[in-house]
């Protein structure tokens, strides 16, 4: 394991210049020196080694001529985002004094600004070591030939709505869901296969209490679904603490199929691809990317081929917020998500060939 650094230094805020302070391996219960916290913070903070990340070697390298990570190296505009050996995943290997130290200066969901060590640490002992961050590839022996891993990912937008997309979302190896991922009902449309589901402990309250009436009354279950949980704050390790103690639940932990989505990963997806100018402005500390965003970025370090559906487009006004809404409702531009920004992402990675890009019944998109 080693840590990167951009060559390029990222852009300061005039309004948030500031140096980091001298690091020290204290005790993270010390009172010795000043705790960092959101408030003291007109606008987000950008620190020397705001842009390093930790980066896993001798993962399992990818034959497929066309992967997304072989597009990415040929691409002048992504070669330099683009980091194929990413750490993905927080457990207690990847968790330290010296970690907390670094991580401490970013906000959560990007680090643990503001939060407890102690129940930071008392959850992950919780959880085993994840031997591979490319689980796929590992999961993928080359036995000789080329192989490629698709995956499709499925968010929630109105676009899905009579697309008939189902069979073609269920035809790749993996699928990848979020939030209140509704499928009865809406198998033509959305496929009934899910592979890799991503969520907070807030947005899943809220999908079950929102769309209880539509069917969506647990997360969903099965023998071979991953969780990819998204750890955006105090809540979601007060809600793991409590979560834990479920056998099903339990089990997906022993099994490794729950995994805790590393900050430096969210972090990544910020600075490199979706870095909002809110965040250059006193309501920074509303501001994250989407899960959706999270979701796709996460299958594009893992998959060969990456096919999006349900996302924003050009023409988002044409459809409904969710595909699963009862009557038409337009999507709602809030300032907690950049979704302009990320319509132009998902566009301009459509158009690079890196990502196929669902865009609607009249749409022509080019196969993989």
């Amino acid at each position: 394991m080693t840590v990167t650094r951009i060559t390029t230094p990222l852009p300061t805020s005039k309004s948030a210049q500031t140096t980091r302070p001298t690091a020290s391996f204290r005790s993270p219960t010390s009172t010795s020196k000043k705790r960092l916290k959101v408030e003291d913070f007109q606008a987000e903070p950008r620190w020397d080694f705001e842009d390093e990340y930790r980066l896993e070697e001798g993962s399992p390298q990818t034959n497929c001529p066309d992967s997304v990570k072989v597009k990415a190296a040929q691409s002048y505009w992504l070669r330099e985002r683009f980091l194929p050996n990413l750490t993905l995943f927080l457990d207690l290997k990847h968790f330290n004094l010296s970690e907390w130290d670094r991580l401490e200066h970013f906000k959560p969901p990007f680090g643990f600004m503001g939060l407890n060590y102690s129940m930071v640490q008392g959850v992950l002992e919780k959880f085993p070591p994840v031997s591979q961050q490319q689980l796929l590839l590992a999961s993928h022996p080359q036995t000789g030939g080329l192989q490629c891993i698709s995956c499709a990912v499925v968010g929630n937008g109105g676009i899905l709505k009579r697309s008939q997309m189902g069979q073609e979302i269920d035809s790749h190896d993996y699928v990848f869901r979020v939030n209140g991922a509704l499928i009865t009902g809406y198998e033509k449309d959305v496929g009934t296969r899910t592979s890799f589901y991503g969520f907070t402990s807030y947005s899943l309250l809220m999908s079950l209490k929102y769309l209880r009436k539509q069917g969506f009354h647990q997360m969903p279950k099965g023998k071979d679904i991953h969780y990819l949980h998204f750890l955006e704050g105090h809540r979601d390790f007060e809600w793991l603490e409590n979560t834990l103690r479920d056998e099903i639940m339990v089990k997906a932990v022993t099994e490794k199929r729950y995994l805790l989505i590393h900050p430096d990963l969210l972090r990544y997806v910020k600075n490199r691809f979706l870095r909002s100018e809110i965040l250059d402005s006193i309501y920074w500390p509303l501001y994250r990317p989407s899960n959706g965003a999270f979701l796709l970025l996460t299958a594009i370090q893992l998959c060969d081929r990456v096919s999006a559906y349900g996302f924003i487009t050009n023409d988002f006004r044409r459809f409904a917020d969710h595909y699963y809404d009862p009557r038409w409702e337009k999507l709602k531009l809030y300032t907690n998500h950049d979704f302009i920004l990320e319509k132009r992402l998902w566009k301009q990675l459509h158009n690079e060939g890196i990502i196929r890009l669902y865009q609607g019944p009249k749409a022509i998109t080019p196969q993989n």
